[in-house]
C-alpha cells in the first residue's frame, strides 16, 4: 500500500519542503578552546594581581568578544575581539580599550594580547 498525497501527514511536507539552513542555529563566532586558555590564563594572572575583578564573553554572529572590567558595574577596561572576517586583512584578533581605541589589530592571538600582558622583563 502506497501514501499518496491526500495519506501523508501535513507537517512532514512542511518540514521536507524547508531549506536546511532554517532548521540549523545560526552560526555564531566563538573562540576555540586553545584561544579560550591563553585568554583565561591572562585573565587569571591579572585577577591575581589584583587589577581585573569580572568579565563577559558575548558570541555574535559576526565576531566573539571577551570584555574585561575593572567593577561589575563599569564599562570593559578592555575588549578581546575574534572577527574572521578581517582575517585576510589586518587580522582577526584585536584588543580594544574602554575609549574605543584599538591597541593592537593582528592575525595571531598570542601577538596581539602582548599590549595588555605584563610579563617580568629581564634587566
Amino acid at each position: 500500500m502506497s501514501l499518496t498525497s491526500e495519506d501523508a501527514d501535513p507537517s512532514e511536507q512542511r518540514a521536507a519542503a524547508r531549506p536546511p539552513a532554517a532548521n540549523a542555529q545560526p552560526n555564531q563566532v566563538t573562540f576555540n578552546r586553545l584561544e579560550l586558555r591563553r585568554i583565561l590564563n591572562l585573565y587569571g594572572r591579572m585577577v591575581a594581581d589584583g587589577e581585573w575583578r569580572d568579565y563577559a564573553i558575548d558570541f555574535l554572529k559576526d565576531r566573539a568578544v571577551f570584555s574585561v572590567y575593572r567593577r561589575a558595574s563599569e564599562v570593559p577596561i578592555y575588549r578581546i575581539e575574534k572577527d574572521p572576517r578581517l582575517a585576510r586583512k589586518q587580522g582577526m584578533y584585536s584588543v580594544i580599550s574602554a575609549t574605543g581605541l584599538i591597541l593592537r589589530r593582528g592575525h595571531e592571538l598570542e601577538r596581539v594580547l602582548l599590549v595588555i600582558d605584563r610579563k617580568l622583563a629581564v634587566v
